[in-house]
């Protein structure tokens, strides 16, 4: 049987990841040898977080145009 599959971070997880990953590098708490594999997990997080935007733009379009589509015509104010 596989071993059970990692469930992929959150955006906030990964966000907050990510302000972990530059505080220990800006304050100097990295080993250069920790270093790469640290930049490295940074890269896929903001990889990650792209593609979570990306996909939550794209829903909010497709939402919004089908709210428009299935919206009945304004009123013309002019018609009183």
């Amino acid at each position: 049987m596989a071993a059970k599959e990692k469930k992929a971070p959150s955006y906030s997880e990964a966000a907050g990841r990510l302000e972990e990953i530059l505080h220990k590098i800006e304050e100097g708490q990295v080993d250069i040898d920790e270093l790469s594999g640290l930049v490295e997990e940074a890269a896929a997080l903001v990889q990650l977080c792209r593609g979570k935007i990306q996909a939550a733009e794209a829903k909010v379009k497709t939402i919004t145009e089908q709210l428009e589509r299935d919206a009945p015509e304004e009123i013309d104010d002019d018609a009183t």
